[in-house]
């Protein structure tokens, strides 16, 4: 979500870095330079140039600044690169255009066939999911990643809209992501919100065998625009917009849900593992505390001997 963002609902810049590297190519070459020409007078390589023309890199706003006084376009590039520099989102670049269509949408249809969606996330569990991604990273850097998660959770606020339709595969609910206690807080909190009606949640069971999609997918509709869809993989993703395209995730996902489980079927198979989870939870910490009265006993027995 972007900075200073109240409702789950923003708007993106007008502007973007391929934009931004567009309209540097053309003044440049409007200049009669080359990208080595114009790099040496502004203290980079030609390649490095090209980098930001590819909108592969960014560049600082001093290296803007510099290109202006260069091709004398009268700071453009400078207030270009302020406002996207302004406008840098909490999310990946490829999720940022789906996260602003997800706050306009009436209804939302997701499969998740590896993780319970974003949407319906404990914090527990987003850590944990973030946590497994990239283990090496800070407890502070784990807690800024959840945070855009957790406020996109706004557009849930409203009790009807957008209506969520949420699918999950049944490994989501078996794989033990964070552990027994995170799963139980997790199921539950899913179970909780089928019951208070806020959204509809159905499960592909192991029996199915092959699913008729096999990643993440988000079909978006609109009051007034057509359907958009979002799919996503090991960090990537993509939005697709053109109308075939659409109809055939559609219809991928109608038959996904043609072989879950029935609202009230999935309902009680969720909290059926919850319960699993919960009681796995209590025996381990059971075992904890005896494991720590015999650690107690002994070396309490351990000083007896040393006196």
């Amino acid at each position: 979500m972007a900075k200073g963002v109240g409702g789950g609902r923003s708007k993106p810049s007008k502007f973007g870095w391929r934009f931004f590297g567009q309209e540097l190519k053309r003044k440049r070459e409007e200049a009669g330079l080359t990208q080595n020409e114009l790099g040496d007078r502004v203290a980079c390589s030609g390649s490095y140039l090209g980098q930001f023309e590819s909108a592969v890199r960014k560049p600082q706003l001093d290296y803007a600044k510099r290109i202006d006084a260069e091709l004398g376009t009268d700071g453009i590039f400078e207030r270009i690169c302020s406002e996207l520099i302004d406008a840098e989102s909490e999310y990946d670049d490829y999720f940022e255009g789906a996260r602003y269509l997800e706050g306009l949408a009436v209804a939302l249809h997701e499969y998740g066939m590896r993780f319970v969606p974003g949407l319906v996330q404990t914090e527990a569990y987003a850590k944990a999911v973030i946590r497994g991604a990239w283990p090496l990273e800070s407890e502070e850097t784990v807690d800024a990643w959840a945070a855009p998660r957790m406020k996109r959770q706004l557009i849930l606020d409203d009790p009807t809209r957008p209506l969520l339709w949420v699918i999950i595969d049944e490994s989501v609910l078996r794989r033990p992501v964070g552990g027994a206690a995170v799963m139980h807080e997790q199921l539950n909190h899913l179970a909780a919100m089928v019951r208070r009606r806020r959204i509809v949640l159905q499960v592909v069971p192991y029996s199915v065998g092959v699913p008729a999609l096999h990643g993440d997918v988000k079909v978006m509709e609109f009051e007034d625009a057509p359907p958009v869809v979002y799919t996503e993989g090991a960090m990537s993703g993509g939005l697709h917009d053109n109308p075939v395209k659409v109809a055939r995730y559609n219809r991928a996902l109608e038959f996904v849900r043609a072989t879950a489980l029935s609202p009230r079927d999935s309902l009680a198979l969720i909290e059926t593992v919850a319960e699993e989870y919960g009681r796995e939870h209590e025996s381990s910490g059971m075992a904890q505390e005896q494991l720590q009265r015999r650690r107690g006993r002994w070396f309490g027995r351990l000083r007896r001997s040393h006196r």
